[in-house]
């Protein structure tokens, strides 16, 4: 009896406390880390450092693949319940640490309890067995192609396909692997890793393993699952490109993909050095309305290069738009979404720039154009630096005029402001201080204020935060159309 006793008894108080602590934790509740823009997205209290998710695709049928994602990661506060964002999945188990742990949800969050609290400072593991419904239709996260599925996950959806910390202020290392039938082929973020995915007999299902190299954030993750060709060619400095398209399209759209050294050569002469470890275009069989920035493989719809419905010129200078992202939004990304418009007015600028200099697409010209139509943006959707949040259930109309041209536009003030040396010194400066991390607003003028030399307290505070556009430094003869109400309308509906 005695043999048993003290065992019994702390079973008993472990029981007690367990109650105890059950008892003193609030209900479970959807969390965020302060977004004026999304409030709810990201969560507190760690920081992920790799994601390893293992995707089983099984067909076009519909059916949810099923998926195991692993996070590893640093609790940076004391944590009795951890909360990632997830939601348009079932969740079938919970482990962290490598014990059971239980779990729930609450709003778009699963809020996990684990058997022990985690303490601040303490290596971090979660588990999660779930499904990944690929029926994300508005809401984005899964896009179903004509062959398969990819990715669209900005700003918010990388919750709808894997459990994560969905904001771009925690980026991390990530690992896919991808599991579909024979006659199809997955590629993701990042380079393949070698030996993996052995054929195997010639109709099993084979796995693919991609990992990347660059941190990397939620929104910008892509998966491809497809009857695919993978082309690939060389970059500069021995750059491996690779392009994802449609098997029976390759040698049509071949005079496009070959386009992207030169480009890629383009860009590092204005702001340095591709930052990433590799880059191609994923052309997918879907009509997206849109191009999409995804990390080391761009999303495009490839009736984009296979149709006339814009001039060639314009495709170019879309193709330039994304690959800037590779460095303004991905390797330096937004510390808040409000910082968008560091993102899509570099992207902007540099597309913009590109149509300029090989297609005779006068810079000035597109600005002069911006600058009429600014009031009525700022006016229909904020200033660029401090936009109005998207109307519920709508966050893609956070992507709005304000932030391209309206954001290009202050980029084009800011060089004609301090000269177009140090403009170009600034932007080189940005992404070589920022490389593969976040940064604010805040973060770029204090720089732009450093190499310039000059205060420029009153510029940015006029172009980015006020209500309507500045007198243009060089051109005060440039004039802003009055907003309206008709035409504040026409304005938040423009993309």
């Amino acid at each position: 009896m005695r043999l048993t006793s003290r065992p019994l008894r702390a079973a008993s108080l472990a029981a007690a406390s367990a109650t105890l602590v059950a008892a003193v934790l609030p209900g479970p509740e959807p969390l965020g880390i302060g977004d004026p823009l999304f409030p709810y997205l990201g969560n507190p209290g760690y920081d992920v450092l790799t994601y390893d998710i293992a995707l089983t695709y099984r067909g076009a049928d519909g059916r949810p693949l099923d998926a195991v994602t692993k996070i590893d990661a640093r609790a940076t506060r004391h944590l009795e319940r951890i909360n990632l964002d997830f939601t348009s999945g079932t969740v079938k188990a919970v482990e962290v640490n490598g014990g059971g742990a239980g779990f729930t949800t609450a709003g778009e969050d699963l809020v996990i309890t684990p058997r022990q609290a985690v303490h601040a400072g303490t290596p971090l593991t979660i588990t999660v067995t779930h499904t990944s419904d690929p029926a994300g239709g508005e809401a984005g996260g899964w896009v179903r192609t004509a062959d398969g599925l990819a990715m669209a996950n900005q700003a918010d959806a990388a919750h709808r396909v894997f459990p994560c910390n969905d904001h771009p202020a925690d980026k991390a290392h990530f690992t896919f692997r991808i599991t579909a039938p024979a006659g199809l082929t997955a590629v993701a973020n990042g380079l393949p890793v070698p030996a993996a995915g052995d054929r195997g007999a010639p109709s099993a299902d084979r796995t693919w393993v991609y990992r990347t190299r660059h941190p990397m954030a939620t929104e910008l993750a892509q998966v491809s699952i497809g009857r695919s060709a993978v082309v690939h060619r060389e970059g500069p400095h021995g750059l491996p490109l690779r392009d994802v398209v449609p098997a029976a399209q390759a040698a049509r759209l071949e005079p496009w993909l070959e386009k992207t050294p030169a480009h890629i050569t383009w860009m590092e002469s204005k702001v340095g050095r591709y930052p990433l470890e590799t880059y191609g275009l994923l052309l997918a069989q879907a009509e997206t309305g849109f191009a999409l920035e995804t990390q080391t493989l761009s999303l495009f719809p490839v009736s984009m290069f296979t149709g006339d419905r814009h001039p060639k010129w314009y495709v170019e200078s879309v193709m330039v738009h994304e690959l800037a992202h590779q460095w303004f939004g991905n390797s330096v990304s937004p510390r808040t979404w409000s910082d968008l418009w560091l993102n899509e007015g570099h992207a902007t600028w540099y597309g913009s720039l590109y149509a300029d200099e090989h297609a005779a697409q006068p810079l000035e010209a597109r600005m002069r154009e911006a600058y009429a139509k600014s009031d009525r943006w700022r006016a229909a959707g904020g200033p660029p630096a401090a936009p109005e949040p998207a109307e519920p259930g709508r966050q893609l109309g956070l992507f709005r005029p304000i932030v391209y041209d309206g954001s290009a536009l202050v980029l084009y003030a800011l060089r004609q402001e301090i000269g177009r040396d140090a403009f170009e010194t600034l932007e080189r400066a940005w992404v070589a201080e920022h490389r593969d991390g976040t940064a604010t607003t805040a973060d770029f003028t204090a720089l732009a204020q450093r190499i310039s030399g000059r205060d420029l307290t009153g510029f940015f505070k006029d172009w980015l935060y006020g209500a309507t556009t500045p007198e243009m430094p060089g051109h005060p003869d440039w004039r802003s159309e009055p907003p309206s109400d008709r035409r504040d309308a026409a304005a938040a509906a423009e993309h």
